[in-house]
C-alpha cells in the first residue's frame, strides 16, 4: 500500500464525484479509478460505493479513510518539522556569550534572529574566552562570541563587531562629571574585575594603556557582571565593561566611556565556531551575521 495511494483515497471522499477528484489531483479519471481499485483489492474489500448518483464510502471504508486521515495527518506534521529542523528553522542553538548585551549589537542581531525563527530556541552559555574556546572545541556550543582575538583558534571565525569600552563609576565619584575618563585618571582608582566574561582582557587592556604590571589596585571576584556592578553602586570601587552593558539600570551607578589620546577604547568581537558543525540551526545564524555586518564579515581573516 503506497502512501500516495492513502492520500488519493481520502480525496476521493471529499468528492461526490471521481471526475472531480481527479480534477483535483491533477491526474485522469481513469488513472485514480484504477488506483482505487487497486487498493480496495489489497485490503480485500470496497472502500467506496459506486452509483450513478456519484461515489460514497462505504461503512467500512469511512472506518480506512479515517485511519488514512491521520496517518497522512501525522506524517505530513513530522515531515515539516523535520524539513523545517533541516533548513534550520527550529531546533536549539547553544550560544557563547562573553558579555553582557543589555544594549548593543549582540543584543539587536539576537533579537532579529529571533523574529525571524522564532521556534529556534537559543540556550546561552556564560564564559571567560578560555572557557568558551573549551566549550567551543568539545561542540558543547555551536557559536562563542568574544572580544579580541583568540590565537590558540585554528578553525573558523568571523569578525562581527567592536564595542567601546566604558567604566561603571559609583554616582557620587568625581569622574562623572567629566564626559568621557581617560586611563591615566583610573591610575589610583580601586578597580573591581570578575574573572569571567572579558575580565582578563580588561586587565590586558590595563597593562598596555597605563604601561605597568601594576597599574592601579584590582579586587578580583568570582562574580558575575550584574553582581559587580551592584557592589560599584555601593561604593567598592569602579569597573570596566563593554558598551553592551549600558542597557540595564543598575542603582548608584554611572558609566562613562573610556579614552586614550586617539578617542574611545575599543574591543573587537569574533564568532567562533567549529567548521565541521552539524546543527542546521547555525546556518541561518550565520547568514544573519554577514548580512548584518558585511564589511566586518568579509574580512580576509573572516570564515
Amino acid at each position: 500500500m503506497e502512501f500516495r495511494d492513502l492520500r488519493w483515497a481520502i480525496v476521493a471522499s471529499q468528492h461526490r464525484s471521481l471526475r472531480q477528484a481527479a480534477e483535483t489531483l491533477r491526474v485522469k479519471q481513469s488513472t485514480l479509478s484504477r488506483r482505487l481499485r487497486n487498493l480496495e483489492h489489497k485490503l480485500g474489500g470496497a472502500i467506496f460505493e459506486r452509483t450513478k448518483a456519484g461515489t460514497r464510502p462505504t461503512i467500512e471504508g469511512q472506518e480506512f479513510l479515517d485511519a488514512a486521515r491521520r496517518i497522512v495527518n501525522d506524517t505530513e506534521a513530522m515531515t515539516g518539522r523535520l524539513k523545517s529542523r533541516w533548513r534550520g528553522e527550529s531546533g536549539l542553538l547553544n550560544l557563547g556569550i562573553h558579555a553582557s548585551f543589555s544594549a548593543g549589537n549582540l543584543r539587536a542581531t539576537l533579537l532579529e534572529h529571533q523574529r525571524r525563527f522564532p521556534d529556534v530556541k537559543p540556550h546561552f552559555v556564560d564564559g571567560s574566552s578560555d572557557d568558551l574556546m573549551s566549550d567551543l572545541a568539545s561542540s558543547a556550543i555551536d557559536i562563542a562570541f568574544v572580544a579580541e582575538p583568540n590565537p590558540r583558534w585554528s578553525d573558523k571565525s568571523l569578525l562581527v563587531w567592536s564595542e567601546r569600552v566604558v567604566v561603571a563609576l559609583p554616582e557620587h565619584h568625581p569622574l562623572t562629571a567629566r564626559n568621557v575618563v581617560h586611563w591615566g585618571e583610573l591610575r589610583h582608582e580601586a578597580l573591581l574585575l570578575s574573572q569571567h566574561g572579558p575580565g582578563p582582557e580588561f586587565h590586558k587592556l590595563l597593562i598596555t594603556k597605563l604601561g605597568t604590571s601594576d597599574p592601579c589596585p584590582v579586587l578580583r571576584h568570582d562574580m558575575s557582571l550584574d553582581r559587580l556592578l551592584t557592589l560599584v553602586g555601593a561604593g567598592w570601587g569602579m569597573l570596566l565593561a563593554l558598551e553592551g552593558a549600558t542597557g540595564a539600570t543598575y542603582p548608584g551607578v554611572t558609566f562613562r566611556e573610556v579614552h586614550d589620546a586617539e578617542g574611545p577604547t575599543r574591543l573587537s568581537f569574533r564568532a567562533y565556531r567549529r567548521q565541521a558543525n552539524g546543527n542546521p540551526s547555525l546556518r541561518p545564524f550565520l547568514d544573519l551575521l554577514r548580512e548584518r555586518y558585511p564589511d566586518l564579515s568579509a574580512d580576509p581573516g573572516a570564515g
